[in-house]
């Protein structure tokens, strides 16, 4: 299949995207994608990749040039994070209404103000309803995993797709990845043969305006694209299995079997809270944790069989939805129940925001917290976690 190396997350992405072959990289620095997209620049540059390697001015202009580059029919790549994200809010919505399948990397990070260059998922939450495919990894091997399946998923539904990587925690540490062999990454992801492109011999109407008329139509059909797009996602996990061994879904459980607690997070902080479980366990607490693996399109039923016949869910997030009376997983949660037979207590906290520590023992106690609340008359708890008053 490949052979196993030690490698940086952020060079190991970068090669991986090299491996999917593809034919334009929008580029623009900022911390902390910026080692992927110099480690594509190298690739270029030394001949190792056949790729219009583009330095931009923004990262408004890096999503514009992919969308006119994948408008074409070629196959684009672009990564960023935090403000640069909000930079491209414009044009995120535009790629996903014109359905094209272009790749982002996002190696999460913290909004401003204050100003911080560390981890949180302020960011790509930002993004949720921007009509993009995304998915999130816990650490390098999977983010290289989940390159390869975004192209493959991307030229199949026709939709964008958005990878997420916490920032410094996944992306600048050194790590044991395997990539594919060239031949197997060339299997999984044929050559791009757009339907349609942009092409003088053979001219076509791209982005025209949408009247009255015919707008709500045309966001209802990227609605339904989206929506299709999971068998289509799921089918692309499986085909990756058969060739790497590597399994993935859209929610993933450990130790769910019997919980009467279950913790869902998101992100690198997955496996610490993984040993908290694990403590838990010896000391005869039934809990358990998931993760989404696929975040929109929102696997919904894959949830509702993760939680099995918990009685109380820890919801973790790394993001605020200010003003509102939750975090975004823990409001998308407690929506998801609403129409459900499955009505557990949920308690809700924002945690590790700009990358601040949450350890096993905080995991902990957020976990007993899940068991104090499976009493309460109240469905619902929130909290910020840890604020110093």
């Amino acid at each position: 299949m490949g052979k196993r190396v030690a490698k940086e997350v952020s060079i190991a992405v970068a090669d991986a995207v090299a491996q999917c072959r593809v034919d334009v990289i929008a580029a623009y620095p900022i911390t902390p994608q910026t080692h992927i997209v110099e480690h594509l620049s190298e690739l270029v540059n030394n001949g190792e990749l056949d790729a219009e390697f583009v330095t931009v001015e923004s990262e408004h202009a890096a999503l514009s040039v992919c969308i006119g580059a994948s408008a074409t029919g070629v196959r684009t790549f672009t990564s960023t994070a935090a403000q640069g994200l909000l930079f491209m809010y414009e044009c995120l919505f535009i790629a996903s209404a014109l359905r094209l399948p272009i790749v982002m990397v996002v190696a999460n990070r913290s909004v401003s103000a204050p100003i911080s260059i560390w981890n949180d998922h302020g960011d790509i939450m930002t993004m949720r309803d921007a009509g993009w495919i995304q998915t999130f990894s816990e650490n390098g091997q999977e983010a290289v995993d989940l390159v390869y399946h975004a192209y493959r998923v991307a030229e199949k539904a026709m939709l964008p797709v958005a990878v997420n990587l916490d920032g410094f925690i996944v992306t600048h540490v050194v790590e044991p990845i395997e990539l594919l062999d060239q031949e197997l990454v060339d299997r999984y992801i044929p050559p791009y043969r757009p339907k349609y492109k942009l092409d003088p011999k053979n001219p076509i109407t791209v982005g025209a305006i949408g009247v009255p008329e015919i707008y709500t139509e045309a966001r209802k059909a990227l609605d339904v694209a989206l929506e299709n797009s999971y068998r289509t996602i799921v089918q692309a996990w499986k085909d990756f299995e058969k060739i790497s061994g590597r399994k993935y879904q859209p929610v993933e459980t450990y130790r769910m079997e019997d919980a009467e607690v279950g913790m869902v997070i998101m992100g690198s902080l997955t496996e610490t809270a993984m040993n908290a479980v694990d403590k838990l366990r010896e000391e005869g607490k039934k809990v358990g944790l998931l993760r989404f693996r696929l975040w929109r399109p929102f696997p919904y039923r894959d949830f509702l069989r993760a939680i099995g016949k918990v009685k109380s869910l820890v919801v973790v997030d790394r993001a605020l939805s200010h003003g509102s009376t939750g975090g975004p997983v823990g409001i998308e949660i407690r929506s998801a129940l609403y129409q459900s037979n499955k009505r557990p207590k949920i308690v809700n906290f924002v945690a590790g925001l700009a990358g601040r520590d949450v350890t096993v023992e905080d995991f902990i106690e957020m976990f007993e917290k899940g068991y104090t609340y499976m009493t309460k008359k109240a469905p619902f708890f929130y909290e910020i976690y840890g604020v110093k008053e």
